[in-house]
């Protein structure tokens, strides 16, 4: 082998360095090339009550473990050959079109994650083309996120509470903020068994102890902002001095039925999502009260351990109502390829949660977006590999659901 000295000319490509980037956030954030990731610096950065609030579920976690192994199971067909140059993401959804198949999901308690909080979300949401929702149980106000992002188009979820005149003046406030869309979360008869809440003594606001303290220490910049930005307040109460159960508890009604459904949909003057739907059955009334959507959730495990799981029932619920209305989902969530499969499924739109906190908890509104830019990454991705240009081109036979091919 005859050698030779390199010659400058030829080392000088070769010897590209990267321009430093000299934030530390961008730097963190940069590194995450999956929702996990961002999962794993959330846990790092955020305390263990504020971070198990997000990541748990209830009792043993069963249904969440569930939703997630659903879409593990998911094995893609592509089709070769095609051209895949130009690959349209967007839909309508809610009689508007949206730049992608997915929206943020109402999440309680958001400024506990990060104090940019729903902020982050409705800006980034916003940028991105996508829908934010604001929980009843947010912690930010409907008229400043409708102030933060003008251009966005903003959701807002609707638990009734025992104190029905105080729901409804929520309803109307949401209406003149401009808000076009009413998520009806209705698997709340009680709170569910958040067990990590329970051992971590997860209160509203954080209470100071010892444990809290010393787990506050290799969390500084957490506490630095949440003791120096405005006070924790919430969309829908001034206060709370108990735990996240009790709260719960105290606000959602046992009593809400049907008529209460039907009722709520002739106040509403926009669009009416039902969340929490999880039989066939119930999709088929929901459907009859003249609702625009059913979300297939279970609340992301969060309620009922062991629920049907929200992807599995997808199939016969749009086979049932899906010529009537639009069938969403919800829970388990944590890819784009996730997002694919429940398109190619019938879902005319899913919503994620935790994703989004993870993001948020990783770094403000630079991480909800970097989160966003992970999922639209992987769902373009994923159609170009799959061989289709447009979400209307996936069918089931692109996603076979593989657990349920081999039980047949």
């Amino acid at each position: 082998m005859r050698r030779q000295l390199p010659r400058s000319r030829d080392l000088a490509p070769l010897l590209q360095f990267r321009r430093p980037t000299w934030s530390a956030r961008q730097r963190r954030l940069a590194k995450a090339l999956t929702i996990e990731d961002l999962r794993r610096i959330a846990r790092r950065r955020t305390p263990r009550a504020a971070f198990d609030y997000t990541d748990g579920a209830a009792d043993g976690e069963v249904s969440l473990a569930r939703a997630r192994a659903a879409f593990a199971d998911v094995e893609f067909r592509p089709s070769i050959l095609r051209d895949v140059s130009e690959v349209d993401t967007s839909r309508v959804v809610l009689g508007e079109r949206v730049e992608w198949p997915f929206g943020i999901a109402p999440t309680g308690f958001t400024r506990l994650m990060h104090t940019e909080g729903e902020i982050a979300g409705a800006t980034a949401a916003a940028a991105a083309g996508i829908p934010f929702a604001l929980s009843t149980m947010g912690t930010t106000s409907i008229e400043a996120v409708a102030a933060a992002a003008p251009g966005g188009r903003h959701w807002f979820q609707l638990y009734m509470w025992k104190d029905r005149d105080r729901s409804m003046a929520l309803v109307e406030r949401a209406a003149r903020a401009g808000f076009d869309t009413l998520l009806v979360t209705v698997d709340v008869p009680a709170a569910g068994a958040r067990l990590r809440d329970v051992r971590n003594g997860m209160t509203i606001p954080p209470t100071l102890t010892p444990r809290t303290i010393l787990d506050a220490i290799p969390r500084p910049a957490w506490w630095f902002n949440f003791l120096t930005t405005e006070p924790l307040a919430f969309a829908s109460l001034d206060s709370w001095s108990g735990t996240v159960a009790e709260l719960l508890d105290t606000m959602f009604d046992p009593t809400v039925t049907y008529d209460d459904l039907a009722w709520i949909r002739e106040q509403w003057p926009g669009n009416v999502v039902v969340k929490g739907v999880q039989t066939v059955d119930d999709a088929r009334r929901v459907r009859d009260v003249g609702v625009d959507a059913v979300l297939l959730s279970n609340h992301g495990g969060r309620q009922l351990d062991r629920a049907p799981v929200p992807f599995h029932l997808l199939p016969e619920v749009v086979r049932a109502v899906g010529g009537d209305v639009e069938v969403h989902l919800d829970t388990g969530i944590m890819s784009g390829q996730d997002i694919v499969a429940a398109v190619a499924h019938g879902a005319r739109f899913s919503v994620v949660g935790r994703a989004y906190l993870y993001g948020l908890m990783a770094g403000g509104r630079a991480g909800v977006d970097r989160a966003i830019e992970i999922l639209t990454g992987q769902i373009e991705r994923t159609m170009r590999l799959l061989g289709v240009t447009s979400l209307d081109e996936l069918t089931p036979e692109h996603a076979h659901l593989i657990r349920q091919t081999r039980q047949q």
